[in-house]
This record gives C-alpha cells, sequence and structure tokens, in this order.
C-alpha cells in the first residue's frame, strides 16, 4: 500500500480508502466486517461513512452503515488503527427522514453526536459536510441555473460549529464534499480569520467524469487540500460488466434504475473506447480506471467501494497499477473526443 498525509496534519492514509455505502443494504454485516478484515490486513487505513447510508437512504436503514462499522471497531478492539471519516447530510427532500434544518441550529452538534455513538467512538478524524446547503449544480447536474431558494452566506457560521467541535476532541479535521469552486474557496478565506480549515473535498473524479480538473482541482494544488475521490468506477459501469447491454444480476444499476446518469449513450461509447485501451495494455478496464485516479497529483485517497471479495481484492491490487505517459496519452483522447459524459 501507498500512503498519503492529509494535507497540513501528521495523518498517513492509505491511497486507497474503503468506502462503505453498501453496507446494510447490499451487503450484510458479515459481509462489511470481512472486508474490513481484509482492507485492514492489506494496508488500507483509512474507512470512509456517513450518517445518510446505506444507499439508497431509508428511513427503516438510517445510519445502519456506522452502526455496522461501530460493532465492528468494539469487536476488534482496533480504533486506534484506523482514520476514520464521516459525513452530514445536506438538507432536502431525500433526506427529509434525517433531518430538515439542514445545517442550522444545533443540527451539526447532534450528527456528529449521533455519528459517534453509533461508532462506538469519542472522536471522528475526518468530518465532512455531504453537500452544500444552497441550490448548485451537484449529484449529476452538468450545468448552473441560479434559483433564488431563500438561502443566506453562513459559512462562518459552519466553520464556528465545527470549530467548537474541534475544540472539544470531537473532531480532529473537517472536509468538504460535493462542493463547487466557489464555495470551496469561501469556506478557505474563512479559515483564514481563526476558523478550521478545509482540508479535503469529496467529490466525484473518474474517466467519465474529470469535472473537477476544472476549477478544484487548481485549488487542491495551491490551498493545500486533498480530492478523496469518489465513485472511480462510476457506480460499476467502468468494470466493464455493463457493456453490450449486459445487466448483471444484484448489480448496482439492476438493482437501482433510477442511477441512470452512467447509463447514456455517450458513456456507453466511451467506456468502449476505454476498454479498448486496457485491453491493448493487458489489463483489466477496473486496474486501469482506478490505476488513473490514484496517481492524479491532487488525488489524497481513491475511495472504492466493493459487494464482494473479489472486487475488493482487484480494487486494492490497483494500488500496484502504474500508467505509462503512453497509456495517459490514449486516455486524454478519449476525454477530448467524449468529455465527461457521466457528471
Amino acid at each position: 500500500m501507498e500512503y498519503n498525509k492529509l494535507p497540513g496534519t501528521n495523518i498517513e492514509v492509505s491511497k486507497i480508502c474503503l468506502g462503505t455505502m453498501t453496507w446494510g443494504r447490499q451487503n450484510s454485516e458479515s459481509e462489511a466486517f470481512e472486508q474490513m478484515d481484509y482492507s485492514l490486513d492489506h494496508g488500507v487505513n483509512f474507512f470512509d461513512t456517513a450518517e445518510l447510508y446505506p444507499v439508497p437512504a431509508t428511513p427503516d436503514r438510517y445510519a445502519d452503515t456506522e452502526r455496522i462499522i461501530g460493532n465492528w471497531l468494539s469487536s476488534r478492539n482496533n480504533r486506534e488503527k484506523i482514520i476514520l471519516a464521516s459525513k452530514i447530510a445536506g438538507p432536502g427532500d431525500y433526506t427529509a427522514h434525517i433531518r430538515k434544518t439542514g445545517f442550522k441550529g444545533d443540527s451539526i452538534e447532534d450528527a456528529i453526536n449521533g455519528s459517534l455513538k453509533r461508532l462506538k467512538t469519542d472522536y471522528l478524524d475526518l468530518y465532512q459536510l455531504h453537500w452544500p446547503e444552497r441550490m448548485t449544480n451537484f449529484f449529476g447536474k452538468r450545468g448552473f441555473t441560479y434559483a433564488n431558494d431563500g438561502w443566506e452566506d453562513n459559512f462562518q457560521d459552519i466553520l464556528e460549529k465545527l470549530k467548537k467541535l474541534v475544540g472539544e476532541g470531537k473532531v480532529r479535521h473537517v472536509g468538504l464534499s460535493n462542493e463547487n469552486p466557489w464555495g470551496f474557496m469561501k469556506f478557505i478565506e474563512y479559515s483564514k480569520i481563526g476558523l478550521p480549515k478545509m482540508i479535503t473535498i469529496q467529490n466525484p473524479y473518474s474517466l467519465l467524469n474529470r469535472l473537477f480538473e476544472v476549477g478544484n482541482a487548481e485549488i487542491c494544488k495551491r490551498e493545500n487540500v486533498g480530492l478523496l475521490a469518489y465513485s472511480p468506477l462510476g457506480f460499476g459501469v467502468l468494470s466493464g460488466k455493463y457493456r453490450n447491454g449486459e445487466m448483471p444480476e444484484n448489480s448496482r444499476l439492476k438493482l437501482f434504475p433510477n442511477l441512470s446518469r452512467f447509463s447514456n449513450e455517450n458513456c456507453s461509447k466511451a467506456i468502449d473506447m476505454y476498454y479498448e485501451i486496457s485491453q491493448k495494455h493487458k489489463m483489466t478496464l477496473t486496474e486501469m480506471s482506478l490505476a488513473f485516479v490514484n496517481d492524479r497529483p491532487f488525488v489524497t485517497s481513491n475511495i472504492i467501494g466493493a459487494t464482494s471479495m473479489d472486487q475488493l481484492k482487484e480494487n486494492i491490487n490497483s494500488i500496484n497499477i502504474k500508467l505509462s505517459d503512453e497509456i495517459i496519452s490514449e486516455i486524454n483522447l478519449v476525454n477530448e473526443k467524449i468529455p465527461n459524459p457521466a457528471p
């Protein structure tokens, strides 16, 4: 395994981060335990979760993933070996069963206390805002359309609440998720008046979605913030298992067909082109896709997810795959022809 430091800290995290959003829905607790045991044994010390998980989020399974991780930490008695990250859910109809107050009032403090209780720990290494409160383009929205949603600038208020949690020892560091360059820079500017700095940003990034490179990647390099890349396989489509109209049983798109942004014609064309590159260079499409993300200079850790042990093993092993300049050039040619088909 290879490691990076969380920006501005001495905390070393594995370049492969274990994602957990299927635990409690597609994966049982025993399967999740097996994944965590294997990952830790193979050098993965960074686990990412959220109060929202498992996904799709429903009231009857709210926060089950955190409970599973808490049970594992308790049974293994190894909290000190894990760099643990979680997230507070943003506002919206999708999360009305969690709370309807966004990040206002006591929401952040209530959310962290709930996560700590479920995770059976007294601190998180990284606590993230799952998505912005304001209406903006994230979760598959390609362009920005302004709407007066009544949102009021509350960057400073959020950071002051997070500063309190840091001071109490409940949170070591803070980060963002699904954020755009404007919000990203606003948080960074407020941190310069003695408030906590967002040291990571967790956004989608893959061969099918390189929009992070427009704006956010430069901010990461110039402001010393790290990307925690999620969906590096585009909900599994970059494994190639859906090519030629295949729809494997128990696969994510079979179970949840509304997750359709990876199923359009341009995605299919791009996947076929990337598949040909991977075959030419004698690697799987999964290996090439993950290896590409692993070594981007603005990526601190690549969040992989798996529903089977075979998938998990291949995903973790991607750290040993290095792409040549020739392969990167061929990948970039595809991106020029079909840029970002799955925003």
